[in-house]
């Protein structure tokens, strides 16, 4: 039997705003740079497996157009947290895919991160042949934890 995996209608949100003004391509990124485990092998195949708690954070990349109203809010925050980093109010973010399966039903793949502060600064790029990045702010987050659900 065939199975089908529709996709769109995608929400993208940190802390209570919903991010509305995306430019083209990927808009959206989360990344996990650590494993959730190491294992180690030794004589006679002796294993030992450990928990990593660093693999539960996760990085989180936003592109978003240039001076919208979403790249101020997000600049706002970046701000923030670079002018007083210990009363920065940690952000929470949520991106939901909604996958459709052809026939009607439809599912929420939701990715729930806590913990999170801005981690780069806004890169700009000046071109005249026409290059529309120039028109992108990405912002980068990094979020102590993160949780994926599919309900």
């Amino acid at each position: 039997m065939t199975t089908f995996s529709v996709l769109g209608e995608d929400t993208i949100k940190i802390g209570d705003r919903i991010l509305n003004d995306f430019g083209h391509g990927e808009i959206a990124k989360i990344t996990y740079s650590t494993e959730l485990a190491t294992v180690k092998t030794g004589k006679n195949g002796n294993t030992i497996f450990v928990q990593n708690a660093s693999g539960f954070q996760a990085t989180m990349e936003l592109k978003v157009l240039r001076g919208s109203a979403d790249d101020k809010v997000l600049q706002s925050l970046l701000t923030l947290y670079r002018s007083t980093p210990t009363t920065f109010v940690l952000q929470n973010a949520e991106i939901v895919k909604k996958i459709g399966d052809g026939k009607g039903m439809t599912l929420a793949d939701t990715y729930i991160l806590t913990g999170g502060v801005p981690s780069k600064q806004v890169e700009a790029v000046v071109n005249v042949e026409g290059d529309v990045e120039q028109a992108i702010s990405v912002y980068t987050y990094i979020f102590a934890t993160s949780a994926r659900a599919l309900t």
